[in-house]
């Protein structure tokens, strides 16, 4: 995959238990600059944030603009998948353009390598990096996907995949489809947000933390975390359809993103071992709702997850051998969920369109 100069044996598994860099470029995209900018301060968050109102200390307000911003993301990483299923749900494919880089990287940085020639059609970068360091050279931290580019100047405007979903509902409203769904309803949010936080500590980072443990002491406490929180979740969608009631939030979308890794690469690569998705009767039930739903399964590339995580992570797999399985074809089998009442939109909301030209992933049967 890359050479050894550009390893990246030694940048996942670095001793003891694994502590995620959350600091990112938190620029925002909004609709009115002016008042983003007068508003007081705000304190930045691990999981976003859908009424900040202002800026974090040193950041900056750029303004929505149809065609103006290119989403970089991979379809392998959960991060970014996160993402590109909200930019579909909310139909904002006009204003919004889409790269979706290879599904392995080196040391450096995410590449083009799946377009023509190597290079980003419209960025016409081989590597994310150069787009970071369009705007920042030198830029210390690492090259993370998604990234919003401001196509003009070549540069990422943010990396903050928390906040960036959360503006893609309400700084780009006026860009939504018709029918676009509400996947962060006013009535829901206090409920919401710590059920976020949880999620992401325990599930979304949880896994990670298991699989980047550096020692034995530190992967059991992470996977005993990461199985008390999977219990939980199993427990609160045996009474209802989606995590915050009977339609789809975006918490549902933070959670999936997850779940769809879980059998095909955290089971194994990541030692979370105790059972599969498909021995966990709500969850898997649940992950196949979601996944039949239109702008969630339409979105997942299976292959694309697999080599990523077989193949970059060299300190979990130094043989970046890519398994086999496993079987995928029972994702698309009856899910039952229907018994307990509501739907993926709610009334007034509507499914999202064909994929367009260009963006389909490979279908699994």
């Amino acid at each position: 995959m890359s050479s050894e100069q550009h390893s990246t044996k030694g940048a996942y598994v670095t001793g003891g238990e694994f502590t995620r860099d959350t600091n990112y470029i938190e620029d925002r995209v909004v609709a009115d600059v002016d008042a983003v900018r007068a508003a007081p301060t705000e304190e930045s968050s691990k999981i976003g944030d859908p009424h900040m109102q202002g800026l974090t200390e040193g950041a900056e307000a750029w303004p929505v603009e149809p065609g103006r911003y290119r989403l970089v993301a991979a379809r392998a990483c959960p991060w970014a998948h996160r993402s590109i299923i909200i930019r579909r749900l909310l139909g904002l494919e006009d204003a919004i353009s889409l790269a979706t880089p290879g599904p392995v990287h080196d040391a450096r940085s995410w590449t083009f390598d799946l377009t023509e020639g190597g290079r980003d059609p419209v960025l016409g970068t081989e590597r994310l990096q150069e787009n970071y360091f369009a705007r920042f050279p030198d830029y210390p931290r690492g090259i993370t996907v998604p990234a919003l580019v401001d196509v003009p100047s070549g540069g990422v405007v943010t990396n903050n995949y928390p906040q960036l979903t959360f503006d893609l509902s309400t700084q780009w409203r006026a860009h939504h489809r018709e029918g676009a769904p509400d996947l962060i309803p006013d009535d829901a949010v206090e409920e919401m947000l710590p059920l976020i936080r949880f999620i992401f500590t325990e599930v979304n980072n949880g896994v990670y933390r298991s699989g980047f443990a550096g020692d034995q002491s530190a992967y059991e406490d992470a996977y005993d975390r990461l199985w008390s929180a999977l219990d939980k979740l199993e427990e609160r969608l045996g009474e209802s359809r989606y995590l915050m009631g009977d339609h789809v939030t975006e918490v549902d979308v933070r959670l999936f993103t997850t779940l769809v890794r879980f059998d095909p690469v955290y089971h194994g690569h990541f030692k979370c071992n105790r059972q599969k998705l498909t021995e966990m009767p709500n969850l898997w039930g649940y992950a196949r709702d979601l996944f039949q739903t239109p702008g969630f399964g339409d979105t997942v590339d299976f292959e694309q997850i697999k080599r990523h995580y077989y193949e970059v992570h060299e300190d979990v797999n130094p043989t970046q051998v890519v398994p086999k399985g496993p079987e995928l074809g029972s994702w698309l089998g009856e899910h039952g969920r229907e018994r307990l009442g509501g739907s993926p939109f709610a009334e007034g909301a509507s499914a999202p369109g064909p994929v367009r030209a260009g963006e389909q992933v490979p279908g699994i049967v």
